[in-house]
């Protein structure tokens, strides 16, 4: 099934934008004309109903963005991984003292290494998908790889010793 979203107006307010969960439930994000938006979830019974209503500041709603948006990345990664015999998804925390700290991504040369393929980096609450060579390694970056266990095993090894 896929996922169902409605568009309300809301004259004198704004517009309410309503996401319909399987099990009957109503999360809307209210946005209003000037500017404010407010997350919110209606009675099951009473879709014009609100049961309770959180008011998003902009660094709020771009954080809880990111918050879904990378959990759902994840989950999609990992799904895909399982469907094919022999390939793994796995994230791996880049060490404290890692020869690749505040270097470029190209500098691993991971895919010539271990034919692993580095599908994104994950930094604080955000997903930086498809990081090129030049997307440099942070300090608690989380990197989500795809390959045999061998090659994850030897990328693990390779972020945290250097190529040697």
């Amino acid at each position: 099934m896929g996922v169902r979203i409605e568009k309300v107006d809301l004259p004198g307010i704004g517009v309410r934008h309503d996401l319909l969960t399987e099990n009957g439930r109503r999360v809307s994000v209210v946005s209003h004309r000037d500017g404010d938006r407010d997350l919110a979830l209606f009675d099951v019974d009473d879709p014009d109903s609100s049961s309770d209503s959180v008011p998003l500041t902009d660094d709020e709603a771009a954080a809880l963005a990111d918050l879904l948006g990378s959990s759902v990345t994840m989950s999609r990664l990992t799904s895909l991984a399982g469907d094919a015999a022999g390939l793994f998804t796995e994230q791996l925390l880049l060490p404290t003292d890692s020869p690749y700290l505040n270097r470029p991504l190209g500098d691993t040369k991971a895919r010539t290494r271990t034919r692993v393929s580095i599908v994104a980096i994950v930094r604080d609450t955000k997903v930086i998908p498809s990081p090129t060579p030049a997307d440099v390694l942070r300090p608690g970056d989380i990197i989500v790889a795809v390959g045999t266990r061998e090659g994850l095993d030897a990328l693990s090894h390779i972020i945290a010793n250097g190529p040697g």
